[in-house]
């Protein structure tokens, strides 16, 4: 359970009592829609899990604020009148908060993610406004797909993309086998055995492309274990060092393997597959959070789940940021 170790260090002892005592155990959507039955309700939580120190003008952290009921707040330095929704990624959102709620219960909940048509219809809302939510949660999967690793450390690269042999005659891409990614996206994955894996997407495979991110990922106490792709070759000399050589036919020499993150990487491919049959690379960033988040996160239950992504909803992105990616 080191997870939920790691997971209650983020909070404070009043967001811990929030969570533990105030607001009911769900483990289904018909356990949340009892916990939170209207509006109030769900504001009166998202002002407990966002505000657990005290209200906070978004405007200005250090200024006074003063209440004028009905969950309106005014900064005391601005004039600036704010809610608990003000530079959130419920900013302005004309969509009640209890649908909002349903949404990021099932996109944490559902093992290998949910489609925008699919939550259109399970919360009654329109297809474009159910990608526009959606987006808006995978932004805040960023949380938990980042920091460092230390220990021992796999790391391993996949290609996104649709294969080239399933593709019409017109539409296929020559030169386009192995690790040619003229028509895939490459992904860095780095797996602490134990711990938590952060995936970023890359341009190329290269030692100048790989490198820093490994580099600022991954403490230098750590031990790497790698296949034999020569990207690794600068950070071999950097960190203690195993392959595996994938190419004669070894899998796991020892302590030697990366089994750990091919597993995951099988996890992506699934949902990418399965789910959302197609990821374009202007947001394939984003799914890749949601992917990671659900990893770390996956001995965790419900309830903390669905409370750490509403511990990190603090960021207002418009249909326009998203669109122009």
């Amino acid at each position: 359970m080191m997870l939920v170790k790691i997971y209650q260090n983020y909070l404070t002892n009043k967001q811990r009592k929030s969570f533990d005592m105030n607001i009911p155990s769900f483990t289904c959507l018909f356990d949340l829609l009892a916990a939170f039955p209207d509006e109030t309700s769900c504001i009166m939580h998202l002002e407990t899990v966002r505000w657990a120190k005290g209200v906070e003008s978004p405007y200005d952290p250090q200024s006074k604020t003063y209440r004028y009921g009905d969950g309106k707040y005014m900064c005391s330095n601005t004039g600036k009148y704010f809610n608990v929704k003000t530079n959130t990624i419920f900013h302005a959102t004309k969509i009640p908060l209890q649908k909002w709620f349903m949404a990021i219960y099932l996109v944490t909940n559902h093992k290998k993610g949910i489609s925008s048509c699919q939550l259109a219809r399970d919360i009654n809302i329109t297809q474009k406004s159910a990608w526009f939510m959606l987006q808006k949660i995978r932004e805040r999967f960023c949380c938990e797909n980042n920091g460092e690793l230390d220990g021992e450390v796999e790391l391993d690269e996949t290609f996104v993309g649709g294969k080239n042999k399933n593709r019409h005659s017109n539409k296929k891409v020559q030169n386009s086998q192995g690790r040619s990614f003229k028509d895939k996206t490459p992904v860095l994955g780095m797996l602490e055995r134990g711990g938590k894996v952060i995936a970023k997407v890359i341009k190329n495979t290269s030692v100048k492309q790989i490198t820093p991110f490994i580099l600022e990922t991954v403490k230098k106490t750590s031990t790497l274990f790698t296949d034999e792709w020569c990207g690794y070759n600068l950070v071999g000399k950097l960190y203690k060092h195993f392959i595996v050589d994938h190419s004669k036919r070894q899998y796991v020499n020892e302590n030697a393997h990366t089994n750990n993150i091919e597993g995951f990487w099988t996890w992506v491919k699934r949902s990418v597959i399965g789910i959302y049959h197609y990821v374009s690379r202007k947001h394939l960033q984003k799914y890749v959070n949601e992917l990671a988040f659900r990893y770390n996160t996956r001995h965790l239950n419900e309830v903390t789940r669905f409370s750490l992504l509403l511990s990190n909803t603090n960021n207002r992105i418009t249909h326009k940021e998203l669109i122009g990616g």
